[in-house]
This record gives structure tokens, C-alpha cells and sequence, in this order.
């Protein structure tokens, strides 16, 4: 159920609330910690706005910016720290904007690892031909120092802001680092394919369990599981996916997206859904290539299973109801608080 001002509208137009009323009610529902901000226009503009800022200080970093050797890049870092922070403070506390807020404190937990950097550079621990730029492209222990800074600043702007943005710089480093990590224990040279699909695939995995103790612990306050749920989901199916192509049953990759898709529709979790559905599209596809190739009834076998998984679509919105309190009944307590959140 979406609780939005529209639905007051709704409301007062049925003469159920007075429109003082429901403007009161809005802003309450609107400055409770509970509440969770949808995608609407201007949220898209700010996580665009964020990403875009975000990516021209790291991602899109050139090799001209090592001119400013280690102790610019320091003072550069904490000069955008500062700035984000100011920001932070100011879009948070003066102008209650919470989402924007958060794209200008990721901006200073993104700017971390450029400062320690820049620090190593400048007191003559960096080796030489790596730079800067390469933390985003190549797996090296070497970046381990740079990654552990960034989760402590992270933790330190969460605890402070408390802002669910914040928890994607945060997860995207814990990736880096598992990757490096792995690195680190096998030798880059000698870690195959394989391992970093291990690695990927457990990373992953540990994420989304992540996710779902942090999706249960901040039940009754804002959203701080989102991103994690992205992330390990993304890193999970594309460890899951590329193995597919190495040697795991199609059938076991079958019913893994099918899982994803299942615990994607329990837990509200749009990302889990979208990934599982991909895999279970790629895996029909794999049937029409090769094992039904020349079959003419495969299309029309596909059509009715398509059709009997809309009626069953249709039967579970007649009986939802019911179904759904039968099936939660059997659950524990903080698993059916968390359903009743996302409904």
C-alpha cells in the first residue's frame, strides 16, 4: 500500500479528512525518519546530478591530475571533503532536502581513497606506474590501504547523517576490497578465472545476507538496505552467469533465478525480480538454441506456459489476501514486520 499525497487528496475529495488536515498529516508522514522518498523527477535529478559529480572526481579522473602530485591531490580531497560536508549540513539541516543530502555526503566518502592516495604519493610509498585512475579498473592488493579508509570514513558519515545513500560507496568498496583481498591471498598472477568467480559469487551472497539483516534491523526507520541489495544481487547473478558459461547446470541456474525471483517478490526487492527474470530469459533462450532448436511445438509449449503463469497471476490477486496471511502466520515476528514495511 503507497500512503502518497495523492491518496490524501483522494481522501479529502471522499470528505473522509479536511484539506488542513491532510496537509498536516503530509508533512508529519513527510519529516518522520520512516518515511522513504520515491522516484520521482527531482529525486532522479539529484541521484543524477550526485553520480554525475561522483564519477568526474573518480571514475572519469585522467592522467592529468597526477601533475598535481601527492600533496595537491591531498589538499584537492580534503577541499572537496569540506565542501560536501558544508553541503551536507546545509541541504540536510536548513532546507530538509534528505536525498540530495545524500548524494554530497557520498561525494566526500568517494573522495577518501583520492586523499590517501595522494597522501602515500607525497611521503614516497606508492610504487611506480600505477596511478590514481587504475583503482577503478585493476584488481591489486595494493589498493587494500585506500579501501579501508574509505569504509571508515563511511562508517563515521553514516553514523553521523544517517543518510541511506551512504550505504552505496560503501558497498562498492566492500566489492573492491573482496576482489583485492582475494588478490592479496592468491597472488594476482596466479588467480584464475575461476577463483574470481568464487570470490565474486561469495561476495555476493554475503552481501544479500547482508541486506537482509540491515533490511530487518532499520524496519521501522529509512531504507539502508537498497543499495546493498543492488550490489550483492548484481555481483551475485554476474558471478552466477558467467559459471553458467563455464560449466554449472543449466537447471541449476534455472532454479537459483527462480529463487531470486521469488525472494525478489517476498521481500518488495524490484532489483532481485529484474535479475532473476533475466536469468530464467537467458535460460529459454538457451533452450530455443540448442536443445529445442528444430522443434516447431517448442513456441507454442513456451506460449502456453506464458499464458498458465498469467492465470496463476490472476488467481493469486483473487486469493492474495488470504493466501498471504496464511503463508505469513508461519513466519517469525521481525520477518513479518519487515513485509508489512514493503507492502
Amino acid at each position: 500500500m503507497e500512503l502518497n499525497k495523492h491518496a490524501l487528496n483522494d481522501a479529502v475529495a471522499q470528505e473522509l479528512l479536511t484539506a488542513q488536515q491532510a496537509e498536516q498529516l503530509w508533512l508529519f508522514l513527510s519529516s518522520r525518519p520512516a518515511y522513504t522518498p520515491r522516484f520521482q523527477i527531482t529525486n532522479i535529478l539529484y541521484y543524477m546530478g550526485g553520480l554525475i559529480a561522483i564519477g568526474a572526481m573518480t571514475l572519469l579522473m585522467n592522467l592529468g591530475w597526477e601533475r598535481f602530485g601527492g600533496w595537491g591531490l591531498l589538499v584537492l580531497a580534503c577541499l572537496y571533503a569540506v565542501a560536501g560536508i558544508a553541503l551536507t549540513e546545509w541541504l540536510l539541516h536548513r532546507i530538509k532536502q534528505p536525498v540530495a543530502a545524500g548524494n554530497t555526503a557520498a561525494l566526500v566518502v568517494v573522495m577518501t581513497p583520492l586523499g590517501i592516495y595522494g597522501w602515500q604519493v607525497a611521503m614516497g610509498w606508492w610504487p611506480e606506474g600505477m596511478v590514481y585512475r587504475e583503482y577503478h579498473l585493476l584488481i591489486d592488493w595494493r589498493w587494500v590501504f585506500m579501501e579501508l579508509g574509505t569504509l571508515i570514513c563511511g562508517a563515521v558519515m553514516l553514523w553521523r547523517y544517517r543518510l541511506p545513500f551512504l550505504v552505496m560507496p560503501i558497498a562498492a568498496t566492500l566489492w573492491y576490497m573482496s576482489m583485492d583481498v582475494a588478490a592479496l591471498v592468491w597472488g594476482h598472477q596466479q588467480m584464475s578465472w575461476q577463483a574470481r568467480e568464487m570470490v565474486s559469487l561469495g561476495f555476493g551472497l554475503g552481501i544479500l545476507g547482508l541486506a537482509l539483516w540491515v533490511d530487518i534491523r532499520s524496519r521501522f526507520t529509512q531504507d539502508f538496505a537498497y543499495w546493498l541489495y543492488c550490489f550483492g544481487a548484481i555481483v551475485f547473478w554476474g558471478a552466477l552467469t558467467s559459471m553458467k558459461s563455464q560449466g554449472l547446470s543449466q537447471f541449476s541456474y534455472l532454479c537459483i533465478n527462480l529463487l531470486l525471483i521469488a525472494s525478489g517478490a517476498v521481500l518488495r526487492r524490484s532489483i532481485l525480480v529484474t535479475l532473476g527474470g533475466l536469468g530464467v530469459t537467458i535460460y529459454l533462450f538457451y533452450l530455443t538454441s540448442r536443445v529445442f532448436a528444430n522443434s516447431l511445438a517448442f513456441p507454442f509449449v513456451l506460449t502456453a506456459i506464458g499464458l498458465s503463469i498469467i492465470g496463476a497471476g490472476i488467481l493469486w490477486q483473487r486469493h492474495e489476501t488470504a493466501i498471504s496471511e496464511s503463508l505469513r502466520a508461519r513466519l517469525p515476528k521481525v520477518i513479518r514486520e519487515l513485509l508489512e514495511k514493503n507492502d
